[in-house]
């Protein structure tokens, strides 16, 4: 176990990976002029254009699990940057729909093959990406991720 990991709480423990991988994401694509946050759009805008989705910035702030106002001032840097484009929803005049452009789909497979390595270095002590463990363990976080949480329920406070 890792310096000051040892008798770590699970949260504690969730939160250093999270940082640990925000910053090795964060360092891995910033020769491609992104940040983990950009990237985050990115990738995710790549992925749903290959299924022919163009979605909304309020869509896509639930896609990533990034505030709708943090999405938005993403985006426009990235626009700016020429590597997406912010067009108006012909269905909702008050939506907005993001769209990569060639150079953005560009940046994207680039930075999507990167930090691909990230995550099989990242997995290699449960077996690599493809590995049983790796599996349980996308379960598992995806379990996490689907459990509801309320900071103010009676449970939490109770056992502060």
């Amino acid at each position: 176990m890792s310096n000051g990991s040892e008798g770590a709480t699970p949260g504690f423990l969730v939160w250093r990976l999270s940082m640990k991988w925000r910053v090795a994401v964060d360092r891995a694509v910033a020769p491609l002029g992104l940040t983990h946050a950009q990237y985050s759009l990115v990738a995710s805008l790549y992925g749903m254009r290959r299924s022919g989705e163009r979605p909304s910035q309020r869509r896509l702030a639930d896609h990533t699990g990034l505030e709708p106002l943090y999405v938005s001032k993403l985006a426009r840097a990235l626009e700016t940057a020429g590597l997406l484009e912010r067009t108006r929803d012909p269905r909702d005049p008050r939506a907005v729909q993001l769209a990569l452009t060639e150079q953005g789909c560009e940046v994207g497979a680039r930075a999507i093959t990167v930090v691909h390595g990230l995550l099989q270095q990242l997995l290699e002590p449960l077996g690599g990406l493809d590995s049983a463990r790796a599996k349980e363990f996308t379960r598992d976080l995806t379990a996490l991720l689907d459990a509801p949480l309320d900071p103010f329920s009676e449970n939490e406070t109770e056992q502060s």
